[in-house]
């Protein structure tokens, strides 16, 4: 397998709730007017906590600083896994579950942190740039590593990075078992034509600026139903993530979904907000997922981790990590 760094040097960003209205006319620039930034790597997902916002440096001069805003303080690189040109079967899982073990699970061992941004096309892997040397040294047997340089994809070996150790060396710790939440709404994962998002504009903007009330939140306190959205359009390829109900406000022919048309539910990691630094809480998600083989999608946002495992294995699901949580030494 090929194993890609993109390139894109990423900040990962926090805009809380009541400071998003500082920032709408930056942001409705990233997303609809592609012509006028130079930015090719956006994300934007909205939690009940805050919106975090995902992006490259040319997308990043478009945020002013203000109290609203917190920067997490890394660069961070996109890695993105290619099966050589095989187009995987639909029958094996999809999203996160078929990276988990040769990807996520040893860059846990390594102690690197990752941060995942799964879309309808494909799942990022975003690691911090000061990690770059020991993500290679640890992935180089599986996988062909190549660097993207000016739109040319070139070979890289552990040694063409300057500044690291070959092995992080530090000594294996027990992570921590994060207690998970699994709220009641069913969500869908989506693309769309760039060329047709004028046609939803009012809509996309209503959902992510306007749909917020102070009664809204307080329900969502009891995450019975989560408030997520999420919007990705990154070199070009849009990608959407949101509950049924959102979705019913959108032209029914204009989003394109897998041709199973699946429902997705969400299981949502951590009590307190997650940090930066902890290694090994997107493995402990992904390999028990992966060892049963069922598809996940996978999103990080600033304080907490989202998976999306397909409605029909919620149960099994849940019985899996209730039982890790119970003994997290069988994680």
């Amino acid at each position: 397998m090929d194993l890609h760094i993109l390139d894109h040097r990423l900040r990962v960003i926090s805009i809380s709730k009541n400071g998003l209205v500082n920032f709408t006319h930056p942001l409705i620039k990233l997303i609809f007017l592609r012509n006028r930034t130079r930015c090719k790597f956006f994300s934007l997902t909205e939690t009940p906590e805050n919106y975090t916002v995902v992006l490259d440096e040319e997308g990043f001069k478009e945020l002013q600083p203000s109290e609203h805003l917190m920067v997490e303080g890394s660069i961070w690189l996109p890695l993105n896994v290619a099966s050589n040109g095989n187009a995987s079967s639909s029958s094996q899982a999809v999203g996160v579950t078929k990276i988990a073990k040769s990807v996520i699970a040893p860059l846990a061992e390594q102690h690197v942190s990752v941060f995942m941004l799964s879309t309808y096309q494909t799942d990022f892997i975003l690691v911090k740039e000061k990690d770059l040397s020991v993500v290679i040294s640890t992935l180089e047997e599986e996988f062909n590593i190549y660097k993207e340089v000016g739109g040319e994809s070139v070979p890289i070996h552990c040694q063409d990075v300057p500044n690291g150790l070959q092995k992080n060396g530090k000594e294996a710790i027990q992570p921590t078992v994060h207690p998970v939440v699994i709220p009641k709404n069913q969500f869908c994962v989506m693309s769309l034509d760039p060329d047709t998002l004028p046609s939803i504009a009012t809509t996309l903007i209503d959902v992510l600026f306007y749909s917020n009330s102070p009664k809204e939140d307080a329900a969502n306190q009891g995450l019975d139903c989560i408030k997520f959205f999420s919007f990705s359009l990154i070199d070009g390829y849009i990608s959407l993530v949101m509950d049924t109900e959102a979705q019913r406000q959108f032209p029914a022919d204009l989003l394109f979904t897998s041709s199973s048309g699946e429902l997705w539910r969400m299981v949502r990691i951590g009590g307190q907000p997650l940090g930066f630094d902890e290694c090994g809480i997107v493995a402990q998600i992904s390999q028990p997922l992966a060892d049963s083989d069922i598809s996940a999608y996978y999103i990080s946002t600033f304080s907490f981790d989202h998976a999306l495992v397909p409605e029909e294995d919620i149960v099994s699901v849940t019985d899996m990590l209730q039982h890790q949580r119970k003994d997290p030494a069988a994680s």
